[in-house]
């Protein structure tokens, strides 16, 4: 497939895109910003578009996806769009058998449960099993100003719904498998990166100029148990990207434990949830990873003064370095204020700076820099 274009010489790269490189400088040193689940169910004019049809029913049409996805652009005034889409398209799309369910989440009709189960999980033929996402994508490119990001779910965190058939807290089912028949396990995960691959490479090869690996779960291992079953396969995700030149972002949730590891796989961008300041991730982490993060969510239901502070805070803490992308912590929460989330961007565009230096940070938390 085809390679990101190289933006030409006499054109900067847009902020965002400069930040996921931590490269300093550029005409408009502001710090880029764009939200997780930035588009829908907060916004009226999602809801308004979005119908009654089923979530894989808006999927499905490209036009009205791609409208999806622009909405938050034109009223936030972000510095990058993400593909409307969803981590379970692809084993949706090869006839796994799961369904979204409105206030669930992602439902398996029959959970993975045995080898035989590895037959339900063919390879992804993206122009053949998911045409309308890379029809999408091809839209988008065409009328977006600001960069694309496409994305996929994690081995890990798409394995747990299929083992645990729902959203879980406790994940008994997925540790149970990770532990009782290891071999089996990997098979799963190496049948879901090559999943991941497959629907990112398409994404990328049709002009999304980034990328997202959610591991949104990820936080419910332990360090050993993330280096064991789990790092691995999203290595092997970042490796098979990595000659298309698109950046990729890394993210999960309750991640503190593990960010050392999960940057370890490779990526360019460490998402940071809200748990970790960011000068404390930055610590534990390479030097030449960008971070993307980390508002509270919970904190836009705030007085603005509030939340006019601990953004403020995310940016004090960044202390001007050129690798940072801001966002929140995980996802735009439901009942969000879009008139937050306006205030929000202009905050981070009039007072964030990413023109502070890029040297090698010290601490007094080396030891977690292995975590």
């Amino acid at each position: 497939m085809a390679a990101v274009p190289e933006t030409p010489a006499d054109r900067p790269l847009p902020p965002f895109l400069r930040a996921c490189r931590g490269l300093p400088g550029g005409p408009d040193d502001r710090v880029p910003v764009w939200f997780m689940r930035q588009a829908g169910r907060s916004l009226p004019e999602y809801r308004a578009v979005r119908g009654e049809g089923s979530f894989f029913d808006a999927v499905h049409d490209p036009e009205l996806a791609a409208e999806i996805t622009l909405q938050p652009v034109r009223r936030y005034d972000v510095d990058a769009a993400i593909l409307y889409s969803d981590i379970v398209v692809p084993v949706e799309a090869i006839g796994f058998g799961v369904d979204l369910v409105k206030g669930v989440g992602p439902v398996v009709e029959q959970p993975f449960r045995r080898a035989a189960d590895l037959e339900r999980l063919r390879p992804l033929d993206p122009e053949g099993d998911t045409p309308y996402v890379i029809e999408t994508v091809k839209i988008l490119v065409d009328e977006l100003s600001v960069p694309l990001i496409g994305f996929a779910g994690a081995p890990f965190t798409v394995a747990s719904y299929l083992v645990e058939g729902r959203p879980s807290r406790t994940y008994t089912a997925t540790k149970a498998l990770m532990h009782g028949e290891p071999d089996l396990w990997h098979r799963l995960m190496e049948r879901l990166t090559d999943l991941a691959v497959a629907s990112l490479r398409s994404q990328v090869a049709a002009g999304a100029s980034a990328f997202q690996l959610f591991d949104s779960w990820a936080g419910a291992l332990s360090p050993p148990d993330y280096e064991r079953f789990v790092l691995p396969h999203s290595r092997a995700v970042f490796s098979a990207m990595a000659d298309l030149g698109a950046p990729g972002i890394h993210f999960g949730v309750g991640t503190g434990e593990v960010l050392g590891l999960m940057a370890a796989a490779g990526p360019d961008v460490m998402g940071v949830d809200w748990r970790v300041p960011l000068d404390v991730a930055r610590r534990r982490l390479p030097d030449v990873t960008a971070l993307q993060g980390n508002l509270d969510p919970a904190l836009c239901f705030a007085p603005w003064e509030v939340t006019a502070e601990a953004t403020r805070d995310v940016l004090a803490r960044n202390a001007g370095h050129p690798g940072h992308v801001f966002n929140l912590g995980h996802g735009v929460l439901p009942e969000t204020d879009p008139a937050v989330l306006e205030r929000v961007v202009e905050l981070v565009h009039a007072e964030g700076r990413c023109d502070g230096p890029s040297a090698p940070t010290t601490g007094d938390d080396d030891e977690e820099a292995t975590r």
